[in-house]
């Protein structure tokens, strides 16, 4: 039975982004259902796949300054989400490649709390590793 000790991993460019707070990614292939005038749902048409993710980083990291440069200069990164410690997740790995920032949103500096800066991002490809 799995302790749900696992700790994850990103990287982008075989680089470490930490501290992390959030990483969500979400796979997107939608389909359209075909209707006639003599029947209901005869079939589909599959739409183009989509892979985007949301990362939120805590602006006291080094990182958090490589990821604006890439947003800024259009640089093309790879991410993994891999397991660092543990053996709970699903997946040994989840490997997004070409992927670009498309967007880049810091936060407000607050007297209380670490800053932090969420980046949307796109990618091309996916593989992922069972």
């Amino acid at each position: 039975m799995p302790d749900w000790n696992t700790r994850l991993e990103v990287l982008v460019d075989n680089k470490s982004v930490t501290p992390i707070d959030s990483f969500t990614p979400t796979f997107n292939t939608p389909y359209t259902v075909v209707h006639s005038i003599e029947a209901d749902n005869l079939g589909y048409v599959r739409q183009p796949q989509t892979f985007t993710f949301t990362m939120t980083v805590r602006a006291i990291s080094p990182a958090v300054a490589d990821l604006t440069e890439m947003a800024l200069t259009a640089k093309e990164f790879a991410v993994a989400l891999a397991e660092k410690k543990g053996t709970d997740w699903a997946f040994k790995a989840i490997k997004l490649s070409r992927c670009r920032i498309t967007s880049a949103n810091p936060s407000n500096v607050v007297i209380d709390g670490v800053p932090q800066a969420s980046f949307n991002c796109m990618a091309l490809q996916l593989n992922i590793e069972v």
